[in-house]
């Protein structure tokens, strides 16, 4: 024992000038190789533009000064309360009383995969309504979960029947319906009266996507009887990016299991801890057991999630809905004016925060974009995934959804139909 002892001793003393020369280096006498980044020596520099695309909105300046405040930690009983206000909000927004309703830290993107990865197993087959990008990306989704996606089709532009549904339906039997009820890269309002009731009849989850429409198109959860509705804060609640609603029924149907239920009876854990609801319902006070700690929440995202969601509350849905029908309707009136041409041919199947136009003849969309940011200050984009290179998008969401904007982009647009070049193509 003293032998090993002396030895230990010896090896302690050989090692303590190495150990000290590695913490004086890291003292102050270690030297930085790579320089600092020239950009992040100069001020921020971010331009003023008009945000007419499908998304991000303008943020108001009262949803701006709600990010800017200090932090909270995210336990405080402050920022507990401003969750559970978040709640209410999302439950008013959605026409919802589903006790787990909630916001995810993250993008419409991530809520999209939370709603996917809890609600299936792998083996489980899902029915994917696919008539633009959000069906596409739900299906792709769904297909690394391991699901057995089986797709409805429909050309841009088009939009489901109870009908081509009931067809689905009964060919596939799904456990869960995707759709998506404002379809962004297309411009396609899907209407959904009936649907929930039909999904049930044949055993299935009605799943929606509600991204480009919460607040500017009629959505009522429960009377619609939607088993998961998720959105994004964005785009009609005018807030930025990085917070999404959704909510899962705790309606119980003869038929089926309702969405709750359903999470809980997973045979396997669902593949993601950070989207796992079980957590996130505790953590957000859905469930009646003390809240725990998850993950370290975007609290001034919240923040700003808080206010988007109280100035619609203030607002009224109704109004709002009228509003965003009114000056989408304007809209249109006055892109018919220009010789333009609308991609969506019925007017009570065009979403009325995101219009869509073809692309004129002659002309190259790339132009038209680029000449109205750079001379206008001013953002309209092109087509996405199955409408790239065929249509115009034009957002009016939210703040943004005003008669003015109507007037400046359309007076935008006619200056570019008149000095762009006429496209080689």
């Amino acid at each position: 024992m003293r032998r090993t002892a002396v030895l230990g001793a010896k090896r302690a003393a050989a090692a303590a000038p190495l150990l000290r020369a590695q913490l004086r280096g890291t003292a102050g006498h270690a030297m930085a190789t790579i320089p600092p980044p020239q950009g992040l020596l100069r001020p921020l520099a971010v331009p003023q533009r008009l945000l007419l695309g499908p998304g991000p909105s303008n943020v108001p300046p009262r949803i701006l000064a709600a990010g800017g405040r200090q932090l909270l930690g995210h336990m405080h009983p402050e920022m507990l309360q401003v969750m559970d206000e978040i709640k209410a909000g999302i439950q008013y927004a959605f026409q919802t009383r589903n006790r787990l309703t909630l916001a995810v830290s993250g993008t419409g993107h991530c809520a999209m995969e939370a709603a996917l990865l809890n609600l299936l197993e792998r083996g489980d087959t899902v029915l994917v309504a696919v008539n633009g990008i959000w069906g596409q990306r739900a299906a792709d989704i769904a297909g690394r979960l391991g699901a057995e996606v089986r797709e409805l089709l429909k050309p841009p532009g088009e939009y489901f029947s109870l009908r081509d549904i009931q067809e689905g339906l009964a060919r596939h039997k799904p456990s869960v319906l995707f759709i998506t009820h404002g379809e962004s890269s297309t411009g396609v309002l899907q209407p959904l009266q009936g649907l929930g009731e039909l999904c049930h009849r044949h055993g299935c989850l009605l799943l929606v996507d509600a991204v480009a429409s919460l607040g500017g198109a009629p959505i009522l959860m429960d009377q619609q009887e939607i088993d998961v509705l998720y959105s994004g804060s964005q785009k009609v609640l005018s807030a930025p990016p990085g917070s999404a609603p959704i909510s899962f029924s705790e309606r119980a149907s003869p038929a089926l299991r309702f969405a709750r239920e359903k999470m809980l009876r997973r045979k396997t854990k669902p593949p993601s801890f950070y989207l796992d609801m079980g957590w996130l319902a505790n953590y957000w006070g859905c469930d009646d057991k003390p809240r725990m700690y998850h993950h370290t929440a975007p609290i001034n995202s919240f923040l700003s999630l808080r206010e988007g969601l109280a100035m619609l509350a203030e607002l009224g849905l109704e109004r709002s809905w009228e509003r965003h029908r009114a000056n989408c309707t304007l809209l249109c009136q006055g892109l018919r004016e220009l010789g333009l041409e609308l991609f969506v041919k019925e007017e009570a199947a065009r979403l009325p925060t995101i219009t869509t136009v073809r692309v004129p003849e002659g002309y190259a969309w790339q132009e038209i974009t680029a000449f109205l940011m750079n001379e206008h200050g001013l953002e309209i984009a092109g087509g996405l995934g199955p409408s790239v290179g065929k249509v115009l998008r034009i957002g009016l969401m939210g703040y943004n959804s005003t008669k003015d904007n109507v007037d400046r982009v359309l007076g935008a647009l006619r200056d570019a139909l008149q000095r762009c070049r006429r496209s080689r193509l």
